[in-house]
């Protein structure tokens, strides 16, 4: 999403204002976290009641507003009254006792897989799926949180017939992606954007001339100022849990998101792939524990899957491609 052009879809606003949070001044800051956290209040200010409250001026709510992509304090405060009118009508009283307390942490799980994708820019994702399809090499960086996820994803692509190198450990991760060249993508995965490890990777990978994609909760964090093309979201941090589980949420939708759309852009290759894996695996939940006796011979392995050399109709060839993931 443009960040001087902001138009969030239905219940995006919040999210797209926590998407460029923590690039703005201190007293910019204090005006969009007020938006954030007491938009029911700030649905009923004035530009100077805002400032007041944030202890600043009308000039800088108005510098605020626009910096966030609005047209202006008015544009914004609209957009929080609808995206409020659009949850009241959704969300009636909860039940009281454990019964209300589970139901809210599954209300607040939906809210934010519902809006977490509303700061995506679609042309840039359309880019990045381009960009990735048609790579010479892939390689798909993450530490931290973000590290399993980012293996996730290295395997999803890999199962669709995009293969994926996904190395785990954060000092070899850069050394990777120095050894990319153009033509290449790293694509690197950090909520926070502020990743040491995932940004060196990043780093290297751009000097390699390699096409880097961050994956990432903030538009303008140090890993998104390193990447060519920036897909955000996630920034929203719901209070049922802290932040932690709605982020992993929206990286894991977003990157599938991306492995679903470069699946469909590569056609055959992906459903070549797929059937592959799909029969390799049913060949191995058939074959579990049913081996003939007459076919444990002494070319059997011990625990093995029938024996037989690498790419015997035994071996799980799922497990030889996620070597390299």
């Amino acid at each position: 999403m443009n960040a001087h052009s902001a138009e969030p879809p239905l219940g995006g606003t919040i999210d797209h204002i926590l998407s460029l949070l923590p690039s703005l001044l201190p007293s910019a800051q204090r005006v969009a976290r007020i938006c954030v956290e007491r938009p029911q209040e700030v649905a009923g200010m004035s530009g100077a009641d805002l400032a007041d409250a944030a202890e600043t001026s009308a000039a800088t709510v108005s510098r605020t507003s626009r910096a966030l992509g609005f047209r202006g304090f008015q544009h914004l405060r609209l957009l929080l009254v609808r995206d409020l009118g659009a949850s009241a009508r959704e969300h009636g009283a909860l039940p009281a006792g454990t019964a209300g307390r589970l139901h809210a942490i599954a209300e607040g799980a939906a809210d934010a897989i519902r809006t977490c994708l509303a700061s995506v820019d679609p042309e840039v994702f359309d880019a990045a799926v381009e960009a990735v399809a048609a790579a010479s090499r892939v390689l798909v960086v993450g530490t931290g949180a973000s590290g399993p996820i980012a293996q996730s994803a290295a395997i999803a692509l890999s199962m669709s017939g995009r293969p994926c190198e996904a190395p785990v450990d954060g000092v070899v991760q850069p050394l990777v992606a120095r050894l990319l060249e153009p033509g290449d993508v790293c694509v690197a995965v950090s909520a926070s954007g502020a990743n040491a490890a995932t940004i060196a990777a990043a780093a290297a990978a751009a000097e390699a001339g390699a096409t880097v994609v961050a994956v990432t909760g903030f538009a303008r964090s140090p890993l998104a100022e390193r990447a060519h093309m920036r897909l955000v979201a996630g920034a929203r941090i719901e209070a049922w849990d802290g932040g932690l589980a709605a982020g992993g949420l929206a990286q894991q939708l977003l990157l599938s998101a991306l492995q679903l759309a470069v699946s469909e852009r590569m056609g055959e290759v992906a459903e070549r792939a797929r059937a592959a894996v799909r029969d390799e695996v049913l060949g191995l939940m058939a074959g579990e524990g049913e081996a003939p006796d007459d076919e444990a011979g002494e070319g059997a392995r011990p625990g093995g899957n029938g024996g037989g050399a690498p790419g015997a109709p035994g071996t799980p060839s799922v497990g030889r491609s996620r070597a390299g993931v």
